[in-house]
């Protein structure tokens, strides 16, 4: 079932002088996103896709086409906090997003401008928290939390509110690499065990992989499209297009023009062992 539609979204900031033309960052793209898919999209910095994933829960409006959230459209003000309730935001800086002193009240947070009853609050809360994985950091403060654990008390207060999507904007790119695993195994485990619909801006080829399906792109247009293994498949495209292919699909290449019998195209590290054993057998 369909749960976003994007339809021939165009949008521009304004010009950054008087006398200059308005900047071009999304050009007519249209895009469906299904209830439960997990969806990349890629592009180098100045792709357009940081504003355009800003303009599916409507915090940008498009200014041109339309952008829907089940039934409603993010120009309806009517609607505004439904749909903002609906799709949740992730940012790329945790600290941007945590407003309390104590992890469980920053949680609560959304939830008391929301007006929900106290009971519900406590509530949701620990359920957020035990989701995520946080419970036992509940009563400490957030500064004194890793920037992993700090992403993950964001995620958590964004899951209290019950949304249906979670948009997630390079949430991982001022993390370290134990942070971003953290963060990600998070987020996969929401969409594949609780059905969340996610979103996510990255330019991680590893966390890219781990999507349902890839949008590439390219001054603001959707240039490539389709699952991991078909858009990297095509390596020559992606790297003219500024973005990297996943290490064992590139050590893939690098053996086969070596004149070494790779099978197909591994891109994990599980399948390039796979087929490196299986190389040793016939030797």
């Amino acid at each position: 079932m369909e749960i976003l539609r994007a339809n021939d979204v165009s949008f521009e900031y304004d010009a950054p002088e008087e006398g200059k033309p308005a900047v071009k960052a999304v050009k007519n793209v249209s895009l469906s996103v299904q209830q439960g898919e997990f969806l990349c999209i890629l592009g180098h910095n100045g792709s357009g896709k940081s504003t355009f994933i800003k303009l599916l829960n409507g915090l940008y409006l498009p200014k041109s086409g339309s952008v829907t959230v089940g039934v409603w459209d993010t120009t309806d003000e009517s609607h505004t906090w439904d749909i903002r309730q609906k799709v949740g935001m992730i940012f790329q800086n945790p600290d941007n997003q945590i407003v309390a002193t104590v992890v469980e009240e920053d949680v609560a947070f959304g939830l008391e401008n929301m007006g929900v009853e106290p009971a519900e609050i406590r509530r949701r809360v620990d359920k957020a928290l035990s989701t995520v994985n946080m419970t036992e950091y509940a009563k400490q403060s957030p500064s004194r939390l890793s920037g992993g654990q700090k992403q993950r008390v964001a995620i958590a207060g964004v899951l209290a509110m019950k949304p249906d999507v979670l948009l997630m904007d390079e949430p991982t790119a001022m993390l370290d690499p134990s942070g971003r695993k953290e963060v990600m195994d998070t987020v996969e485990q929401l969409n594949r065990e609780k059905g969340l619909t996610v979103v996510l801006v990255t330019h991680f080829m590893e966390e890219a992989m781990r999507a349902d399906r890839l949008c590439v792109m390219e001054k603001g247009s959707i240039v490539l499209e389709g699952t991991p293994r078909e858009v990297f498949a095509q390596t020559e495209t992606v790297k003219a297009l500024g973005l990297d292919v996943p290490p064992m699909l590139e050590l893939s290449e690098r053996l086969k023009n070596d004149g070494i019998a790779v099978r197909g195209d591994p891109m994990t590290i599980e399948e390039m062992a796979q087929e490196l054993c299986r190389l040793k057998s016939e030797i």
